[in-house]
């Protein structure tokens, strides 16, 4: 089944306009910087410009291929075509500049702006099929490929930027379309921040280093952190690894369709509260994944979604002491009826390097 017969109209809504690069690509299966999809009940059609018009015709058979040449005049023959007098717009994503372009060309039409239709094409995409799934599963197993070789880089003397190169490298070279997000590596009390930012500091004898990374394979992405510690660890930095490490043990086991993303988040956050570091895991413990690396649903102390089989989350929890040292490790999961399957494989018990 076309992804386009799933999707659910907005009420009062003859059309549906979408101009997100994603949702773009979601729908048709390719990808490109430019070009709208308008469709219909009946039918759909991928305007795009002469820069893809090739690669379009030749790949995408979701919908019909027309070269865009002028938009607002080809938009209009279509709804004329068609019959449609109202389009609904992706209000998520779309610009207010853009819509009022929209309404100033195209005067004779109405515009649904409500929410509708993002909200739909959001629940479409959270639900991964099993053709999903399998990208997911190879974009993390190229991610997990460079976390191998990494291992043999990291040592006494290298750097964060160093060490975020070199994992963007080798994902590049085992296949990555792109990165996931900007690489996170950090060293020493650099792991102290959730989200830093790689810097020229040079790993240090006792150092942990968090490396927070993931790589894109046609269209999807993977997400994983995992903390490694250069030369012997204290016995602070040993109790804290192994409490974020039993967090999200917990987590993982009590992960299947049916329990909201708050009750999740508490299974680990409750543990590690118990252990006496609450104050110290202020982020969530985990988002969607799939063709963006932060997708619904969230497991979070707000969170009321629901989990679904086939919803594909992270679960990492941590534990940062500002001036000492974090860690975070992190796995991404299917989601299924009465359980997980975990699609990171890498090692999570303490590499001392």
């Amino acid at each position: 089944m076309k992804r386009f017969d799933k999707l659910k109209f907005p009420q009062n809504a003859d059309a549906v306009l979408i101009t997100s690069d994603i949702n773009r690509r979601y729908f048709t299966g390719m990808k490109s910087s430019a070009g709208i999809v308008l469709a219909f009940p009946e039918k759909a059609y991928l305007l795009i410009d002469f820069r893809y018009i090739e690669k379009a015709r030749n790949t995408v058979t979701a919908c019909e291929v027309i070269e865009l040449v002028k938009t607002d005049e080809q938009i209009k023959e279509l709804m004329k075509k068609h019959g449609a007098t109202t389009i609904a717009i992706e209000s998520m994503e779309m610009s207010i500049h853009r819509l009022n372009m929209f309404k100033k060309s195209m005067p004779d039409f109405e515009f649904v702006t409500t929410d509708e239709l993002s909200k739909e094409i959001y629940n479409l995409r959270t639900v991964k099929t099993d053709y999903e799934i399998e990208k997911i599963r190879k974009a993390q197993q190229i991610a997990e490929k460079a976390f191998e070789e990494i291992l043999d880089f990291i040592r006494e003397g290298v750097t964060e930027r160093e060490i975020s190169l070199m994992l963007d490298n080798t994902m590049y070279k085992n296949g990555a379309e792109a990165m996931s997000f900007e690489t996170i590596a950090l060293a020493g009390r650099n792991t102290s921040m959730p989200h830093g930012v790689p810097s020229d500091y040079v790993v240090k004898n006792g150092d942990f280093v968090l490396m927070d990374f993931g790589a894109v394979y046609d269209g999807y992405h993977s997400d994983m952190t995992r903390t490694v510690c250069v030369g012997q660890p204290s016995e602070e930095m040993e109790k804290v690894y192994n409490v974020v490490l039993e967090a999200q043990l917990e987590a993982l086991s009590k992960v299947k369709s049916g329990i909201t993303g708050k009750e999740l988040d508490a299974v680990a956050r409750d543990y590690i509260s118990s252990k006496g570091y609450g104050e110290a895991f202020g982020h969530s413990l985990g988002h969607g994944v799939g063709m963006e690396v932060h997708e619904f649903p969230n497991a979070s102390q707000r969170s009321e979604a629901v989990l679904e089989a086939n919803n594909v989350i992270t679960i990492e929890p941590g534990i940062y002491l500002p001036d000492k040292f974090g860690v975070r490790i992190e796995d991404f999961v299917v989601v299924t009826e009465n359980s997980c399957q975990n699609l990171t494989n890498c090692p999570k018990k303490m590499i001392i390097l």
